[in-house]
């Protein structure tokens, strides 16, 4: 089940966002898709194989309905213990539930970064970089759940820190 405005709705895989956890999954949790991939390699219709991904991936780490939000605000997944028949047996376990994330920044999302990092607004990023201004905002929103910073400040910090980007230079003429 998921919620789709004020109504609750059943998952099936025409379920629009069935394509979109999916793509979720394959950018943050790419361990646990391989995974599932193989587990669900016989499946041949591909749109039933990614739904039976997404199920599966879903009843592994959310459990059943309560008053935990699966998916917080800033579109982040709060796993939860979920009680298994197969914990100590199961071979997915610790891939598929309570998965690694994957941390690694894209090198469109660095860019758009480093765009960020030197002042640039968002709307000047995406006319600079010839992209959306949605998919600029996915970029940096990706990235920030990546390194675990929730606001351009925080992003600052952790790149000064970690020394992400090389200081500008100047020319002769301080520009």
């Amino acid at each position: 089940w998921y919620r789709q405005g004020k109504e609750n709705k059943r998952l099936t895989e025409d379920s629009p966002i069935v394509s979109e956890l999916a793509a979720y999954l394959c950018e943050f949790y790419p361990q646990a898709v391989a995974a599932l991939e193989k587990e669900y390699k016989n499946i041949t219709d591909d749109t039933y194989r990614r739904y039976r991904i997404v199920v599966r991936f879903c009843k592994c780490n959310f459990g059943i309905a309560d008053n935990v939000f699966d998916i917080d605000s800033e579109s982040r997944f709060v796993f939860e213990c979920v009680a298994c028949p197969l914990r100590g047996e199961c071979k997915l376990e610790n891939v598929v539930c309570n998965p690694a994330f994957n941390s690694s920044i894209s090198k469109s999302e660095m860019r758009v970064l480093e765009l960020l990092y030197r002042g640039v607004s968002r709307v000047d990023i995406a006319n600079r970089l010839y992209l959306s201004e949605r998919t600029v905002h996915n970029h940096i929103r990706n990235a920030f759940c990546r390194i675990g910073v929730h606001s351009t400040v925080e992003f600052i910090e952790y790149a000064n820190s970690n020394k992400l980007f090389a200081p500008e230079r100047f020319d002769d003429e301080g520009m």
